[in-house]
């Protein structure tokens, strides 16, 4: 080597050696070429994903039986178009779980519905191996004992990446799971493919699934686990979209019916310390009680100081407290008027 102000040069035999080891070791030159294209390139080569380009002209605009909002259809449309999860997020019973529902519905596609509870692991959503099914086939002398691929159970994450057209995937409530939940998803829903080591097969994605994940807030979710989402927030409907929501559901219904019915729970809703509004699954339910019971209108416009609980508040009431709440301001209205 050959030193000048402080950088070293190679001879002409330590270039010609370096060009000896490389072409007596095709490994090393790959290394090389690996190194100098970056990192990324380290990362085994894995099969393709399909994609439908089908599926990116096609947008979501809503159903005949689910009213979605400008900026719900954007955000349904930005997750397909970025083959990224949609995480949705909102009030209980504002529709989050329909939605995936509806957008296979629009869309054509198979729904796939993974429904998470507080303790489902992220393993049972790619496969379970039932080593106690086998040990008690093996003391019966069960032929399939030696195949163990007949003990492996496929999860939903498996089923959505071999089917044979591109589907909805589900993942509902994730919040209800323990925190390392999305975390153990992180790898499987950015690559697309897990491997089965039981049976030493890779899994890959035939199509890279549009996936619909929802959440309540229960818990916080990890930042690496959000930041591979597109997120949306429902909001609660404003009364204008209610009340298509309402048309949609009741199409013979009255409309002085319907709007009695809205300001009397839109006034429910605005109670100070209630501990659970009144969702939009409970509205529709109320009014359907309402046209079996048939409550007139001008029962919900009472406004007498002991009818300020609506009749039937059940559908709409689930807590004690806040029935209490209802009957002490009643009772302080009263009092009021005296």
């Amino acid at each position: 080597m050959v030193a000048a102000r402080g950088h070293f040069y190679p001879t002409p035999f330590a270039r010609v050696w370096a060009k000896a080891m490389i072409n007596s070791y095709p490994a090393a030159e790959a290394h090389a070429s690996h190194v100098h294209a970056g990192l990324g390139s380290l990362r085994r080569p894995c099969k393709p994903i399909k994609h439908d380009r089908k599926d990116m002209s096609v947008r979501f605009e809503g159903t005949e039986t689910y009213v979605a909002t400008a900026d719900l259809n954007v955000a349904v449309n930005a997750a397909i178009a970025l083959e990224r999860p949609l995480l949705v997020k909102g009030e209980p019973g504002t529709g989050k779980t329909i939605l995936a529902e509806e957008i296979a519905k629009a869309l054509g596609k198979e729904l796939i519905p993974w429904h998470i509870k507080s303790t489902t692991k992220a393993q049972q959503g790619l496969y379970e191996y039932d080593a106690v099914a086998r040990l008690r086939d093996s003391q019966l002398g069960e032929a399939k004992v030696h195949d163990i691929a007949n003990y492996i159970k496929r999860g939903k994450l498996w089923d959505a990446f071999t089917t044979s057209e591109r589907p909805v995937l589900l993942i509902d409530e994730i919040d209800k799971a323990d925190i390392e939940f999305p975390n153990d998803l992180l790898l499987e829903l950015d690559r697309m493919e897990f491997y089965v080591y039981e049976t030493k097969e890779r899994v890959v994605a035939q199509h890279r699934p549009i996936v619909v994940i929802t959440s309540n807030n229960e818990k916080e979710l990890p930042d690496a686990f959000l930041r591979r989402c597109f997120f949306h927030y429902i909001r609660f409907p404003d009364r204008e979209t209610m009340t298509q929501i309402v048309q949609v559901h009741f199409p013979d219904i009255q409309k002085n019916l319907v709007r009695e019915a809205l300001n009397a729970f839109y006034e429910l809703r605005n109670v100070p310390g209630l501990k659970k509004k009144p969702s939009t699954s409970e509205l529709l339910d109320w009014l359907k009680l309402l046209m079996v019971e048939d409550i007139p209108p001008e029962a919900l416009r009472s406004r007498e100081p002991g009818k300020l609980i609506p009749p039937l508040y059940g559908a709409l009431l689930k807590s004690e407290q806040d029935v209490h709440l209802l009957e002490r301001l009643a009772f302080l209205n009263r009092r009021e008027r005296g």
